[in-house]
């Protein structure tokens, strides 16, 4: 979830709130049609405290996708039921990658600002070294000779 506080009595895509007569006649399927299709796992719609199945608007959107794929597209039953779980199996993994991508943008500023810090707290009293250019020229040193004291 995003971490924000739902009403208990909103409503969304994923509320289950349709009976299965409700169900089938907004699927256009007939209810021992969704009878079978929940026997099959190809749509499990929630259950109430009595067993009764409640659909929600997801469902029925997955059960005239179902429809469609088997009239429209003359796959079999476990041929969509693949089709679903592999659609369900790549959501996820988008989701997955999504949440990766959030996490490694954290990383990266997080270092960028470790960096910065870094950076600041070089002293500034330093002066950068520079490479003398040699000559040719000779120097000789000679001590001092010291002064005998008698």
């Amino acid at each position: 979830m995003d971490g924000r506080r739902r009403n208990p009595y909103e409503l969304t895509q994923d509320t289950p709130v349709y009976v299965i007569s409700v169900a089938a006649q907004l699927s256009g399927l007939h209810p021992q049609t969704l009878r079978q299709y929940d026997r099959l796992g190809l749509v499990s719609p929630d259950r109430t405290a009595g067993r009764g199945r409640r659909y929600s608007a997801r469902d029925i959107e997955l059960l005239r996708q179902v429809q469609q794929l088997s009239q429209d597209e003359g796959i079999n039953l476990a041929g969509i039921k693949r089709i679903i779980e592999l659609e369900n199996q790549v959501a996820a993994l988008q989701a997955r990658v999504a949440e990766l991508e959030d996490a490694l943008d954290g990383a990266a500023s997080a270092m960028r600002q470790r960096e910065a810090a870094v950076h600041a707290s070089y002293r500034r009293d330093l002066v950068p070294y520079q490479e003398v250019q040699q000559t040719s020229a000779l120097v000789v040193w000679r001590p001092k000779r010291q002064q005998q004291s008698d």
